[in-house]
């Protein structure tokens, strides 16, 4: 009797366990963003400048935006889409009126970064794992921790647009 039992407690732990790794495999939003175990790509700040730029409305910052040689590669050689790989970083700060610099030229006319705003962000190209979004997945540290699920979602939706340069906004400023 108590085999009985065992063997009907395993039977449904075996189809329960497959009835959520069905469920899991149907859910591409959550492809879309690396795990909860991401972490800052060592050495991202020794990476090269593709392009700076300042962006107004809602967004309102002055921004860097660096590629790990996989985008370096990728842009020199004008190649899309880019290929796996491919890491592209975002460092974004608030702008704010140089008082020194403004002095020297007699006009308010200098801005220069200042605090940080919206931490650091990512995309990294897997074109198999971020199959959903375009082969791209996003991610977002603040403070050195990763955004959570809620702030990611946004990223592809306003991405996508961009679908001609392989979702990627940024050109290249050799």
């Amino acid at each position: 009797m108590k085999r009985i039992a065992y063997s009907l407690v395993a039977v449904a732990a075996v189809a329960g366990m497959v009835a959520c790794m069905d469920y899991a495999s149907a859910q591409p939003a959550a492809s879309a963003m690396p795990g909860a175990g991401a972490k800052i790509p060592a050495g991202y700040r020794d990476w090269r400048l593709i392009s700076v730029a300042h962006e107004e409305g809602g967004l309102n910052d002055l921004r860097a935006i660096l590629g790990n040689d996989a985008a370096m590669n990728a842009y020199r050689g004008g190649k899309l889409p880019f290929p796996d790989g491919t890491i592209i970083a975002r460092l974004a700060w608030s702008y704010v009126p140089s008082a020194q610099d403004n002095k020297v030229f007699g006009r308010p006319q200098s801005f220069v970064a200042g605090p940080p705003k919206n931490g650091v962000q990512f995309m990294i190209k897997d074109s198999i794992q971020y199959a959903a979004t375009g082969g791209w997945g996003f991610v977002q540290f603040n403070d050195g921790k990763p955004a959570s699920k809620e702030v990611l979602q946004t990223c592809f939706v306003c991405h996508a647009p961009a679908k001609a340069s392989d979702f990627v906004f940024t050109h290249y400023a050799p």
